[in-house]
């Protein structure tokens, strides 16, 4: 919804509202569970559909995966009771694993030739060993804390997941145009995070040096001042770089340093 509304399309949300549709853009949002929305998307009854990369795995549905969008990132992985000494995939064969994505797992151990014992949970899979409902678990893991507090250690990441928006094959012309337009916006959002815009103002002995600090997307724009010999420069840094190069600036004679967010950058 944050990037929906960066992109400058208004949603009209409340908590009962399970549609909303936008007041300046041609879109209509549904509000569904992530594990409906692959489902959704492959029979046409939403044109698009953001959701987590490992729904859409587990769902084998035929949808089109049209743009990564990089944040709700986490990973699927198989953890096991954390006192049990871990001596590779082979641990697992015989053994009983309780996960909500049977699909994913049967064909990693498949692939592994790991004959195993997968027991399908809807929720609260990292309870399962310690309630001795499974050996060993194949879940969602963020930031590992779940599994700490279930005395559980991760030992095999399966996949990386995002969430990413999916597209309904063989769109309309009319409809693709839409999503080239809403994905072109996201991108433009994209680029610029991360960013800042600089200007500074510096003489024109030390343009070279500067140029060498500031590159900018192609190179800095240089722009001559009603005072003689200097000039104005402005480009494009990445924050995180953001106080190396203001010292750099400084050494080589940069004045009047102006930085300034960024909201969108359209290369």
């Amino acid at each position: 919804m944050t990037l929906l509304g960066e992109t400058g399309i208004k949603l009209v949300t409340g908590s009962r509202r399970l549609i909303s549709a936008a007041k300046n853009f041609p879109l209509e949002a549904l509000f569904l569970r992530d594990d409906d929305i692959p489902q959704c998307v492959a029979d046409g009854v939403a044109d698009i559909g953001v959701v987590g990369l490992n729904e859409v795995l587990e769902q084998q549905k035929t949808v089109d995966i049209v743009k990564h969008l990089g944040f709700s990132k986490c990973r699927l992985s198989l953890a096991i009771p954390k006192d049990i000494q871990y001596i590779g995939l082979e641990w697992f064969s015989g053994k009983k694993i309780a996960t909500s994505y049977p699909r994913v797992l049967k064909d990693f151990l498949s692939k592994n030739n790991i004959e195993a014992d997968i027991h399908f949970i809807a929720g609260s899979v990292e309870i399962a060993p310690g309630i001795g409902l499974a050996d060993a678990i194949f879940d969602i893991v963020s930031s590992g804390s779940t599994l700490i507090s279930n005395r559980l250690k991760e030992v095999q990441t399966i996949i990386e997941s995002e969430a990413v928006m999916v597209a309904t094959p063989n769109l309309s012309k009319e409809k693709q145009a839409i999503l080239d337009e809403l994905i072109f916006r996201i991108e433009a959002v994209e680029k610029g995070r991360g960013k800042k815009y600089i200007l500074l103002n510096a003489p024109n002995d030390k343009l070279d040096q500067i140029i060498q600090v500031l590159p900018g997307m192609t190179s800095p724009t240089i722009m001559p001042l009603a005072r003689s010999g200097w000039s104005s420069l402005h480009s494009v840094i990445n924050e995180r770089e953001f106080w190396e190069v203001i010292g750099k600036l400084k050494k080589n004679g940069a004045e009047g340093i102006l930085v300034l967010p960024i909201e969108k950058m359209i290369l």
